[in-house]
């Protein structure tokens, strides 16, 4: 399940739409069971992602700026709505209180490290990124299906820097250190 995530400076901050409690599954029937279906491409054209992407970060960014969340959540799926305004104002106090200003999401082009994809669900996924600087405006985004259109049901934003990260300076570990049969290079860690 793709929980709403804000955050601002990597303090996360959740929202989601709650899922009820599972029905109770019958009993295997006997015979091969069904694999669970792979996500397929979605059936989108880049406006399409466009107004999806933009609206839903607009309509954030408005909620946040105003401290009134009912249209995000009368935007939203049923599952979506099952959250109160004032639990998603609770969710979203942080990046609120921090006066994150999501605006320029307006003008950007959004750069998508996951293209739009159906999931078994039946659901849209997609992520990515604007890439604003000193720091960018990172997204993933859940759609159900509702009526013949989608509507938000998940969202996960986040801020990160858009500077490229220098490899580690740390020394290069000594023969006795490195692994039997390594070529005794190792992997650097972003610096955070």
């Amino acid at each position: 399940m793709l929980a709403a995530l804000v955050a601002a400076s990597f303090f996360p901050t959740m929202a989601s739409a709650q899922s009820p409690k599972p029905a109770p599954k019958p009993a295997p029937k006997a015979g091969p069971s069904r694999p669970a279906q792979a996500p397929r491409p979605a059936d989108i054209d880049k406006n399409g992602v466009l107004i999806l992407v933009r609206s839903t970060l607009l309509a954030l960014d408005q909620a946040n700026k105003t401290g009134n969340y009912t249209v995000l959540r009368d935007l939203g799926a049923p599952g979506f709505q099952t959250n109160t305004a004032a639990r998603l104002a609770e969710i979203f106090a942080y990046q609120r209180n921090q006066n994150l200003d999501l605006s320029g999401v307006a003008v950007l082009e959004p750069q998508l490290s996951m293209l739009p994809q159906i999931e078994s669900t039946g659901m849209m996924h997609m992520a990515g990124f604007f890439p604003s600087v000193p720091t960018q405006i990172r997204f993933e985004l859940l759609y159900a299906p509702v009526q013949g259109q989608w509507k938000l049901f998940g969202l996960s934003v986040s801020l990160g820097s858009s500077a490229p990260v220098a490899p580690s300076d740390a020394p290069a570990p000594s023969a006795a250190e490195q692994p039997k049969g390594g070529t005794g290079l190792r992997t650097s860690k972003p610096k955070t």
